[in-house]
């Protein structure tokens, strides 16, 4: 079949390329983030500070367990890029079907642990008794729910991995929209509580999945998913492995992280942990140019190493860090200048913006350092290189973000303690990647 090179990355004027690939992309990351936003608004107005404090304590769980596959899933659209950048159709082929046999097991496996493990799993993190209930049925029935939330990643992974961020973008419109009026419904009309939101999750993650999947069972193209061929393919299995396995375990080990630092926001009380639940969701949104681009780059140097266009990968990259860096200014600067307003929508208590504040006021300047090592992380597991991220970003993130509290918080006893372990650690990661970036000699060793 004759190859359509609409989402070819290799050819053509490069910062329109990155443009045109990641507006589609951040448009769908922001709609990919409303749903646990909206369900937060949700209940932190028509519930209470405890409800919003349930969904909250429950993230960093999800983030935990899906966090890893994530990460295989990342190793999967790594190599589907490559194969269709060098005109592979077998290997894309077979890249596309284990790809998703991969998510289809993986959802099952993390169904069960999530939800058999989540009263140990919130326990553990000394979730307080006065939200433990409702964060262990949020969190239950978030996780069965799980298998459509693998799919539907993996799908819209594999259409961004041929160039493609416009459809997974289009999914993320309806299953929003659904969202939200379910949001509504369940909580307000049917006074369900935190239990409404989740299921309104559900139904919303479940709708995206189904249209994913649906495209790429009827499109005819060379990466076209045929029913009777999703299987295991042992050679592409372990090179979906290879790079996404240590980004799986950089994922699961810094949630784990983020676990423990939880553990230290939840001892300050119920109205830190909901004020910090509400900065959470404005960081995740102030974040979104950057996982865009990061993504992005991602794509764009799978595709030119695979059509062996080296000289055009480190222009991309200075193009890409440009456009970064600019948006998350612009967007650090308006979310300084809106704060009262952004943290007034998730809750009215004065406590609940006391702490979302600070938050904010320590975290949104250091936004400029995550922007330049994770654009140089996706690039370097664009090109293959999946250990070194891994090891830069764990280290920085969890050991020592991890001592830096060990050692602070007993001289201290302030909650900025934990929030400054962020922006301190975002340097450290951008100092590392910037000289590995520089000094190893990365492209010649995967070219």
């Amino acid at each position: 079949m004759e190859r359509k090179n609409s989402g070819m990355m290799s050819e053509g004027v490069i910062w329109k390329q990155l443009l045109i690939f990641t507006i589609p992309l951040l448009i769908g990351n922001l709609f990919q983030q409303l749903y646990n936003t909206v369900d937060s608004v949700v209940v932190g107005n028509y519930v209470g500070p405890q409800a919003l404090a349930a969904v909250g304590a429950s993230n960093p769980i999800i983030n935990l367990l899906v966090g890893f596959f994530m990460g295989l899933s990342t190793g999967a659209g790594v190599i589907v890029s490559q194969y269709y950048g060098a005109k592979n159709k077998e290997g894309l082929h077979d890249s596309v079907h284990t790809s998703i046999a991969l998510a289809f097991c993986s959802g099952l496996i993390l169904m069960a642990i999530g939800y058999l493990l989540s009263p140990w799993m919130l326990s553990a993190t000394g979730t307080p008794a006065d939200v433990l209930d409702s964060s262990i049925l949020y969190l239950r029935i978030y996780f069965l729910g799980i298998v459509p939330v693998m799919l539907y990643n993996m799908c819209a992974g594999i259409q961004r991995a041929i160039g493609d961020s416009r459809r997974p973008l289009i999914y993320l419109f309806v299953s929003c929209g659904i969202n939200i009026v379910l949001d509504l419904v369940f909580v307000i009309y049917f006074k369900m509580g935190v239990a409404g939101v989740a299921w309104a999750t559900l139904i919303a993650q479940s709708a995206s999945c189904l249209l994913g999947l649906f495209h790429l069972i009827t499109v005819k193209d060379d990466y076209r998913i045929k029913l009777k061929e999703i299987r295991f393919e042992k050679h592409v299995l372990l090179r979906v492995v290879k790079i996404g396995l240590p980004s799986g375990l950089q994922q699961s080990i810094i949630s784990f992280s983020n676990l423990l630092v939880q553990s230290q926001i939840n001892s300050f009380g119920s109205f830190a942990m909901a004020g910090c639940s509400s900065y959470n969701k404005i960081d995740a949104f102030a974040n979104l140019p950057i996982q865009s681009f990061n993504l992005a780059i991602t794509t764009f140097v799978g595709q030119n190493m695979g059509a062996r266009e080296y000289e055009r990968v480190k222009k991309g990259i200075r193009i890409c860090m440009s456009m970064t860096l600019c948006a998350t200014i612009l967007l650090s600067l308006g979310i300084f200048t809106q704060a009262d307003r952004l943290l007034s929508i998730f809750s009215s208590e004065s406590q609940v913006l006391y702490y979302g504040h600070y938050m904010m006021s320590i975290l949104v300047p250091g936004y400029i350092f995550l922007a330049v090592s994770n654009i140089l992380c996706g690039a370097l597991r664009g090109a293959g290189d999946a250990i070194t991220p891994m090891l830069i970003l764990t280290f920085s993130y969890c050991v020592a973000r991890q001592i830096w509290i060990f050692f602070a918080m007993p001289h201290f006893q302030n909650i900025a303690v934990v929030f400054w372990g962020y922006t301190l650690t975002w340097i450290l990661a951008m100092v590392l990647c910037t000289v590995h970036y520089f000094k190893s000699g990365w492209m010649k060793k995967y070219a």
